[in-house]
């Protein structure tokens, strides 16, 4: 049985998100990863136009949706998880460090008393180096925080699917600066897959085309290795941590991070609706600490 997946992507272009249809040619059985759904900032409106291409091609293609995943909750894009689980089925599943990141956003937002941060949102949390299976292909969940303390990577037979851990080779490594976040972790999470066989396929989350090259998403962990502008070749952890702490003080807030926070940390089911029929999300008004403070990975029990 084969353990080299087949993988199709999907880009959406205005936020720069590569998402990923991976099955086994074999059983027909089929995981997605890291969905989108369309969210229009200026007048609150959701789209499920790209997600539906994903639809469409398992479709067309006889799969079985097994798996819907996430590398982590996300802060520039809506996922499109639980309108893909409501339509096909399948199992959603995130790191079970989503609780701690629950646990902090349920405070600044002040969501409903209803909204409990215990990852139940979701069908299955997965624990460091967890193996499941899409098909008859192995996979295995690692643990790679940094960028988010929920951050995870999925290893899926010979394809790793590494989230906002890495970004191609010219484009270097994903910002540490969100609550939770920690340069020092993240380079360390990076030298756990650099441990991997140097021709394990690699396809990273999101691609900004450095120097106006066309959007790419697909590199080797031997490549990534030798050329990742920010932790390739013989960068030591002070080092990384000293460029990617001067980085992050320079970059402003995603765009969507407000309406993608709220969302993606309920599997992407929608706020409740209020009195009045309609469905809201928050913004927070001065809150120092909304985007800024440390998590507590170990929340306490709700």
């Amino acid at each position: 049985m084969s353990q080299s997946p087949r993988i199709r992507l999907f880009l959406h272009p205005d936020t720069s998100t590569f998402s990923h249809l991976v099955w086994d040619p074999d059983t027909r059985e089929a995981a997605v990863i890291d969905s989108v759904l369309h969210y229009q900032a200026t007048s609150g409106r959701t789209s499920t136009h790209y997600a539906d291409r994903i639809i469409e091609c398992l479709r067309d293609e006889g799969l079985r949706l097994q798996w819907v995943l996430e590398t982590h909750a996300h802060a520039d894009h809506v996922t499109a998880g639980a309108y893909i689980k409501r339509t096909l089925g399948g199992t959603t599943g995130i790191g079970a460090g989503i609780r701690a990141v629950q646990s902090h956003f349920r405070d600044v937002y002040n969501l409903e008393r209803g909204f409990l941060p215990d990852g139940s949102q979701f069908d299955h949390l997965f624990e460091d180096g967890e193996t499941f299976r899409v098909g008859g292909i192995e996979a295995r969940a690692i643990a790679t925080p940094g960028h988010t303390p929920d951050h995870l990577t999925y290893l899926i037979g010979d394809a790793l699917f590494v989230g906002d851990s890495l970004f191609m080779p010219d484009g270097g490594t994903a910002r540490c600066d969100f609550p939770g976040g920690d340069a020092a972790r993240l380079y360390q999470s990076i030298h756990r897959l650099f441990e991997l066989p140097d021709e394990t396929r690699l396809f990273v989350l999101h691609d900004y085309g450095p120097g106006g090259r066309e959007p790419r998403n697909e590199t080797t962990i031997g490549e990534e290795k030798r050329d990742n502008i920010h932790v390739g070749g013989n960068c030591t952890e002070e080092e990384f941590v000293n460029l990617r702490t001067k980085r992050d003080a320079t970059l402003g807030l995603p765009d969507l991070i407000i309406p993608s926070v709220q969302i993606n940390i309920r599997a992407g089911v929608l706020p409740p609706e209020e009195t009045n029929g309609v469905r809201y999300v928050k913004i927070p008004l001065d809150h120092a600490q909304a985007f800024s403070a440390t998590i507590d990975t170990q929340p306490p029990t709700p």
